[in-house]
């Protein structure tokens, strides 16, 4: 059996080596938030961190208002901010991502059709969207397909769209999961990420911004995992390396980024 090469998602793709898209405001104030636990700062503290971007003060409140204003945020009134809304269901995704737990795995697969027709444009893009988030890959319209060494975590909408059938065994799984998945260019992106991580030795203020992108772009990188069996991906994965070498390096670089910020108020 012969299978075409799908064009490639925003959730597959891993984009070209060092493409990491510019921080605005608004991304420097997500991404910090998102980087915490609880997601859950000061306004002075990210106002401080917004400074190591040229970002002043006042366009960092804008951005704030403008946050909150969209449910990506919320304020308790006493200055303090936290995410809210899909910005809070994302960090939820990136901790997911980061860990990688999977199941083990038996060969079967996850078979997922589109039952309902007739869906507005914008219900069938939102569907879309949740079918990649599960790490679902598109073997045809409304057919997705993964390996199911993963649980299927679908919202109720999504789940009242759709059939399940699981126990789908494939002729060629590694044949299919290469047609589906765009591993040679996660590898690439991979590999890059690692080398930047080793070079990346924040101290000094500039160094803590280049490392803030780069700690976002591994994060972004690791949530397009497709988080395949190793069967299908060979020994060479570098998924289980990325996520290792960066909480190593993260544990650095949040200590470097307490000391700089310890002269912020109230973070």
């Amino acid at each position: 059996m012969q299978f075409r090469k799908v064009s490639t998602s925003p959730q597959t793709t891993a984009g070209s080596a060092g493409s990491d898209p510019p921080l605005t405001a608004r991304s420097v104030l997500a991404s910090t938030l998102l980087g915490v636990d609880p997601p859950e700062l000061s306004v002075a503290a990210l106002v401080h961190m917004a400074g190591l971007f040229a970002v002043n003060e006042n366009r960092a409140r804008v951005a704030l208002s403008r946050m909150v204003a969209s449910g990506e945020a919320t304020t308790d009134g006493t200055g303090r901010y936290r995410l809210a809304g899909h910005l809070l269901e994302r960090q939820r995704r990136q901790a997911a991502s980061r860990a990688g737990r999977t199941r083990p795995w038996t060969g079967t697969w996850h078979l997922v059709v589109v039952t309902t027709t007739g869906s507005p444009a914008e219900v069938r893009a939102r569907r879309r969207h949740a079918l990649r988030l599960a790490r679902l890959a598109e073997l045809r319209e409304g057919v997705w397909t993964r390996p199911d060494n993963l649980d299927l975590r679908l919202d109720d909408q999504t789940a009242g769209d759709v059939t399940v059938f699981t126990g789908a065994v494939p002729a060629e799984p590694e044949l299919l999961a290469a047609a589906l998945w765009d591993l040679e260019g996660w590898t690439v992106r991979a590999t890059d990420l690692l080398d930047r991580l080793e070079a990346v030795t924040p101290s000094e203020p500039a160094d803590l911004a280049a490392g803030f992108v780069l700690s976002a772009a591994v994060l972004r990188h690791l949530q397009a995992d497709p988080l395949l069996p190793d069967d299908l991906v060979g020994r060479g994965w570098p998924g289980a390396r990325l996520r290792r070498v960066y909480d190593a390096w993260d544990g650095r670089y949040r200590a470097a980024l307490a000391r700089w910020g310890a002269g912020s108020p109230g973070s």
